[in-house]
This record gives C-alpha cells, sequence and structure tokens, in this order.
C-alpha cells in the first residue's frame, strides 16, 4: 500500500476518535452473508485466501474503534519482546540522557570562553497548560489520547499509539550562568498502523504553552531513525518556526523489514523521532528523543498473504449476554466464574491462540467428541476454545462443555475467526473474553 493510501486509512481512523464503552471488540455474525454462506475459519485455510485478504482490508468493525487504550508500561510481558535494538519508550528512560547533553553544551561554551548563549532543551514534570493547548491539532488524533492529559506516557491500542509528553527549553549565558529563557512546551505524539500494511506512521506536534525572557520564537527541526527490523521510507521535519500560535510538526513513515516469504516471518521495529531548537545569535539545542511504542509486523497470520502490523496491546473478544449469542455467551461465563477457567476480563490469566489444525481438531474431539449425544437443533461448545492452547487436550484436560443453540454457536465461531483476522492474532499472541 502506498504511503498516500496509508494516510487515507489514517483520515478514516481518525475521524472515528470516540471512545467506547469498553476494552476491546465485539464482533457480531455477518448479516451480509446469505443463509448457508460462512465465513471460512483462518486456519482452516491451507494457502492464501483471497476472500481473507479482501476480509482483512475492509474498514474495521465499528467496535474495533471502542478500545480502551492500556498504557504501555503496564502492559504484561512487554519484557519479552525487547530486542537489545529496542528500548522503552516512555521518556523518562532518556530524561538523564538529555540532561547531561545540556550539561556538556554549557560546559563546552564556558570552557571555550563564549558569549553566546546556550539553548537546552530537556524532559519535564509540568502538565501546565494542556487545557489550553489540547484544542489544537496540527492533525486529528483519537480523542482518548487528549483524555489522558500530558502525563508522559504512551497509551496503545491495538493500531494505535499515542501520548503528550510535557518538555522545557531554556537559555543561558554561559559567562554568568544565570538563565534568560524559558519555554515550557507540549510534546503530542501520534503513530498508527493497519492490519493489512506493512508501513507505519509516527507523527509529534510540539506545541508552546509558554515562554518568558530571551525565549519567544525558535525553530524547531527533526529526522527519525528506526531499530529492529524496519526501515525509514519517508520522514518530513523541516526547520520550522514555533510559537504560540504556530506549532512544529513532523511526520514519518516506516516500513518493516521482514520477509515477504516464506510465509510465517515477523519481527519488531521501532522509530525514535529527534528534533533540536535553533535561534538567532543562540547555540543550537541538544537533540530531544521520543521513541515511539515497538511494532510487530508479521506475513504470519493464518488464511491470508497480506501482512500487517500491531501496536503491543492485548485485544479482548467481546460476547454479550443479550447479543446475538446469548447461549454462547453464558456458557463462557460459567466456563470463567464457575470452573476458574482462563481468559476472564480483567485478569492476566491469557488466552493463547493456537493455529495447528491438528491440535485444534484434538481439542475439540476431547472436548466434543463426536460420540456425544447433541439434542435436536443443539450444538457441542467447548471453553476454553479449540483453537487455544488452553483448550481441551493441550490445556491439560481441564475445560467446560455445554449444548448450546447450533446457529449461535457456527456464528460466535465464525465472529471469533474474524477477531483473530482483524486484530492480527498469531500463534501464541495472548487475548482476553469479556462477557458483558
Amino acid at each position: 500500500m502506498s504511503l498516500a493510501v496509508l494516510g487515507s486509512c489514517l483520515n478514516v481512523a481518525q475521524a472515528d476518535g470516540h471512545r467506547g464503552p469498553g476494552t476491546g471488540i465485539a464482533l457480531a455474525a455477518d448479516t451480509s452473508r446469505t443463509a448457508g454462506e460462512s465465513v471460512p475459519a483462518p486456519e482452516d485455510l491451507d494457502e492464501s485466501s483471497q476472500e481473507l485478504d479482501d476480509e482483512i482490508s475492509k474498514p474495521a468493525p465499528e467496535a474495533l474503534e471502542g478500545e480502551t487504550p492500556a498504557p504501555v508500561s503496564q502492559l504484561p510481558g512487554e519484557e519479552e519482546r525487547m530486542s537489545d535494538e529496542l528500548v522503552d519508550p516512555d521518556p523518562p528512560t532518556d530524561a538523564s540522557k538529555a540532561d547531561d547533553a545540556c550539561r556538556a553544551l554549557l560546559d563546552e561554551a564556558v570552557a571555550a570562553g563564549s558569549e553566546e548563549p546556550v539553548t537546552c532543551v530537556s524532559w519535564g514534570s509540568s502538565t501546565a497548560g494542556w487545557g489550553e493547548r489540547a484544542a489544537v491539532d496540527a492533525w486529528p488524533v483519537p480523542n482518548w489520547c487528549d483524555d489522558y492529559g500530558a502525563n508522559g506516557k504512551w497509551y496503545v491500542t491495538r493500531f494505535k499509539a499515542c501520548g503528550v509528553f510535557p518538555a522545557d527549553l531554556t537559555e543561558t549565558n554561559p559567562r554568568t550562568g544565570r538563565v534568560t529563557g524559558r519555554m515550557h512546551f507540549l510534546v503530542r505524539a501520534y503513530a498508527y498502523s493497519a492490519r493489512d500494511v506493512k508501513t507505519w506512521a509516527y507523527q509529534v506536534e510540539l506545541m508552546e504553552v509558554s515562554s518568558s525572557g530571551t525565549l519567544r520564537g525558535v525553530n524547531a527541526a527533526g529526522r527519525v531513525k528506526c531499530a529492529g527490523k524496519c526501515k525509514v521510507s519517508e520522514s518530513k521535519f523541516p526547520s520550522q518556526p514555533m510559537n504560540a500560535s504556530k506549532e512544529a510538526v513532523g511526520q514519518f513513515f516506516l516500513d518493516t523489514t521482514i520477509k515477504t516469504s516464506p510465509k510465517g516471518q515477523k519481527g519488531d521495529g521501532q522509530a525514535t523521532a529527534s528534533w533540536n531548537f535553533t535561534k538567532p545569535g543562540a547555540t543550537p539545542s541538544n537533540p530531544l528523543s521520543l521513541p515511539m511504542p515497538p511494532v510487530r509486523c508479521d506475513n504470519a497470520l493464518p488464511g491470508t498473504s497480506k501482512p500487517g502490523c500491531v501496536m503491543p496491546y492485548i485485544p479482548e473478544m467481546v460476547y454479550s449476554k443479550t447479543g446475538e449469542f446469548p447461549e454462547l455467551a453464558k456458557h463462557i461465563e460459567y466456563a470463567q466464574t464457575t470452573k476458574n477457567l482462563p481468559g476472564k476480563h480483567g485478569t492476566t490469566r491469557y488466552l493463547t491462540r493456537l493455529t495447528n489444525k491438528e491440535k485444534i481438531k484434538e481439542n475439540r474431539e476431547t472436548a466434543c467428541p463426536r460420540s456425544l449425544e447433541r439434542p435436536a437443533g443443539k450444538q457441542c461448545d467447548e471453553y476454553p476454545f479449540a483453537s487455544t492452547w488452553q483448550g481441551a487436550k493441550t490445556g491439560g484436560g481441564n475445560f467446560s462443555r455445554r449444548m448450546i443453540d447450533g446457529p449461535q454457536n457456527e456464528d460466535g465461531g465464525r465472529a471469533l475467526s474474524r477477531f483473530y483476522l482483524y486484530n492480527r492474532i498469531l500463534d501464541k499472541d495472548k487475548f482476553l473474553v469479556w462477557i458483558k
């Protein structure tokens, strides 16, 4: 997909930036299909399926935009994904590095006997002014990004990451050591990927909140680099004025470098934006860097040949007891609550996807053998799902089964398959099931 098309995907996503009622995605049966048609389960397809290639490129179900973001720092298991090339994306890990660079600039100017003012930029802790600047948009971002305020943390959903970070710029006279100017500003950072594209985007917006003394009117410019399995395909952050009425903005596009074949490739990439400030008659500032959360790209999703990229977010499948699959939902609720089986919303006892067709078949045969009598109109439903490593056989025999309405069982299963597809849930990827 071209960068222009990826940008158009962003416009659609940004237009629906509302916060939904809960975490995860609730998928109903596809009512556009005629009776007797079915959506094949991804694991049932040996090769690339044009049907699923087309399906994965459709706009996401509305419920997917209702995911409740999670702070990256609180996501369990992320330490397992971090390689030596990737770093913690939240700025406090880089704060001392920026402070050291500031001191080095000032020490160098003092040693040289320079009369030229020295500008220094560093991460701050004050969120002052966020209320006044929150309405200023270089690009639309999801509403939830503003909802959390400038607390210096990244928040993620499966395909979006956003955060607002306070920072400060100072100007110092190297001869006297006196600070002659200050500027407090906010960095709003936004990144997005797509389920059927090997490219993702990263945007930064620098917003002045207040300035005083000699620091009135500066220019900002920046660049981006990529670590891990990625490369920079486009970088736009030219030198531009930054003041109380004008934001400085940068936009970057990154491509995964995982191989397109054989199928089954995956890898993490992480983009880091950096920028500095210049002002006539003053020493250019040190750079300030902001890594975004790592992005995993793959061509390993069963049933589709299209690669795609996701953020480090653990999605949830939502079934409603008053929705289209009430018998299915009530069985899962019983299995999670009464039988204490894993996968329940609000816990860290995750389900992990299983894609091996033979093992899935063994799980189904263990939980619902063919010899088991089915009442008329009923089918055997098992939990945990056969398509998880916690299933009846691969999970060690701890499971629940119940006879439920046949169409509900089938449609609920197809909804689970679309949940896997839309979220690019690979083998051993974690997820939860929320019963409402």
